[in-house]
């Protein structure tokens, strides 16, 4: 039997909510949810690392959205009465989040799979919304070290990056800050959705939520047990057992140890390999149920040298390739 030519644009994937290779890269350059500086820089340094043509190479018909262009970012983390409780920035977080929100839907109602490149991982209050106004039995898998469902009782840092997922799911609502009121409209993240993958650093707090809950949480040493494979099998089992629903991926990059990436805001030892890091949105992508996904947390400025930044950068295109088709053969 003859061999079949194919080109770069040919994969073996086939997404069911996507059949037509179309995404929209939304932009989201922001670091207002913690105190460091530079991981509003991650978006544009993963376009200068070619993310827009490699994935034009796997056959996506690629637009851009920046619904946060118009942010002044500097001029408004530096708003010293931008504090409610505990929390710190919550008019701004919430701000950014909800014009994230409105581009997310915008992408989705265009037929486009949104790929959301952070800036920090508070930007998952807006993408994780988006995709559930959308589509309200979306699905979620959330890939970090950190649990990132503190409520704005729970938290001791403050930093919001630290909570999307309590907001999300609309946790401890009277503590809220005034500004995350659009969120009582769209519709909340069912504890039975959300499947997290390389948790390593978890609040007391957040455990707590964890366990009362009976949220699915596969830490690293889970990984360890059961094997990659394992894990993301069971954590898409929990979350979608019917393997009908559309899965939206929140990965932050730190979920892959600071061997690989360690050019990130809160990086922790022992983590995930790159090549474990890559099957997980590898085998997301062969389920073909893929509707969403999030690149989070890559902050070029805080590398030691110049290889740290490329590392890291490079990863953050490698999980958006992986997710969108790329196999190794």
């Amino acid at each position: 039997m003859p061999i079949k030519e194919f080109t770069d644009t040919e994969t073996r994937v086939n997404f069911k909510f996507h059949p037509d290779k179309k995404t929209t890269l939304v932009l989201a350059p922001f670091s207002g949810g913690q105190g460091k500086s530079g991981v509003e820089d991650g978006p544009e340094h993963m376009l200068k690392a070619g993310l827009q043509k490699e994935l034009e190479l796997l056959g996506w018909d690629v637009a851009i959205s920046e619904p946060l262009k118009d942010l002044d970012l500097d001029k408004e983390k530096k708003n010293a009465k931008d504090v409610f409780g505990k929390c710190k920035r919550p008019a701004l977080v919430s701000d950014s989040a909800q014009k994230i929100y409105k581009g997310v839907r915008e992408a989705i109602q265009n037929k486009t799979l949104p790929l959301t490149i952070g800036g920090d991982h508070s930007i998952g209050i807006g993408t994780l919304a988006g995709s559930l106004a959308e589509n309200p039995e979306t699905c979620v898998l959330w890939i970090d070290a950190h649990a990132d469902i503190n409520t704005p009782s729970t938290t001791d840092s403050g930093n919001l990056h630290g909570c999307p997922v309590s907001f999300v799911m609309g946790l401890d609502r009277a503590a809220w800050p005034p500004q995350f009121s659009w969120l009582d409209s769209v519709t909340t993240l069912h504890p039975s959705k959300i499947a997290y993958i390389g948790l390593r650093d978890v609040d007391v707090g957040e455990r707590k939520i964890l366990r009362d809950h009976g949220i699915a949480a596969f830490s690293m040493y889970h990984v360890d047990k059961y094997g990659i494979a394992k894990v993301v099998e069971m954590a898409l089992a929990k979350v979608n057992p019917s393997g009908t629903n559309p899965v939206h991926v929140s990965y932050d990059v730190d979920a892959i140890d600071p061997l690989y990436t360690p050019a990130t805001g809160t990086p922790v030892r022992g983590g995930l390999t790159l090549r474990e890091g890559l099957f997980i949105v590898e085998a997301v992508a062969e389920t073909g149920n893929l509707s969403a996904l999030d690149v989070v947390e890559t902050n070029p400025a805080l590398a030691l040298q110049d290889t740290h930044a490329l590392d890291t950068v490079s990863a953050g295109c490698a999980i958006a390739r992986c997710a969108l088709g790329e196999t190794l053969l």
